[in-house]
C-alpha cells in the first residue's frame, strides 16, 4: 500500500525510521517533507500535502507526525475527504480505522517512542474499515457536511426562527 507521510522538525527523526519500516513491511512510503532539519518550519504545509496526496489516490493512507499530533490532526483535517484522527494507544488505531475509515493517522513523535509510534501506525495501517451500516451512515453525514455545510435533519437549525 502506498502511504504518504508528512511531518515538521518535531518527526523528522521519526519520519525516516518508519519510512524503512513500511518499506520492509512491503508497503511504499511517500515523503511528502520536511526533508531537512528546520526549527522554525510550519506543519500545516507537509500535512496539507499528505492530506491531499492521499484523497487523490483511493487505496492509500497518510501519516501525519508532529510533536503532539493535535496541530497535524487538524491540519490535515482541512483537505477535503481526508478523515485524520490521532491516535495514542491500539484502540484508538484500531477504532479510526474500524468505525471512522480514517485515512490519515495523526501521532505525537514526542508523545511515544519510535517502537510505540511504528507499532500504533502499523496498527492503524492494517485494521480494516468494518462498513457496518451505522458507521457508514455516520461517516455519509460528517462527509455531506463537509461539501454542503448543511446540517443533517434532527441537527441544530441553521437559522434562527424568525417570530
Amino acid at each position: 500500500m502506498r502511504v504518504f507521510i508528512g511531518t515538521d522538525h518535531a518527526g523528522l527523526e521519526f519520519k525516516e525510521h518508519l519510512k524503512g519500516v513500511l518499506a520492509d513491511a512491503g508497503h511504499e512510503p511517500v515523503d511528502c517533507g520536511a526533508f531537512e532539519y528546520d526549527p522554525q518550519d510550519d506543519y500545516p504545509p507537509f500535512c496539507f500535502a499528505v492530506g491531499e496526496r492521499t484523497v487523490a489516490e483511493p487505496g492509500s493512507l497518510g501519516v501525519v507526525i508532529g510533536g503532539s499530533g493535535n496541530g497535524e490532526q487538524i491540519a490535515a483535517n482541512k483537505v477535503p475527504g481526508v478523515r485524520a484522527a490521532l491516535v495514542w494507544n491500539t484502540s484508538t488505531a484500531q477504532l479510526a480505522r474500524q468505525h471512522n475509515d480514517a485515512n490519515v493517522v495523526s501521532i505525537g513523535a514526542r508523545q511515544h517512542s519510535d517502537d510505540e509510534a511504528t507499532a500504533l501506525v502499523l496498527e492503524f495501517l492494517k485494521t480494516p474499515f468494518s462498513g457496518e451500516e451505522r458507521h457508514v451512515r455516520r461517516i455519509a453525514l460528517v462527509s455531506e457536511y463537509e461539501r454542503e455545510r448543511h446540517r443533517p435533519a434532527g441537527g441544530l437549525p441553521t437559522e434562527t426562527p424568525h417570530p
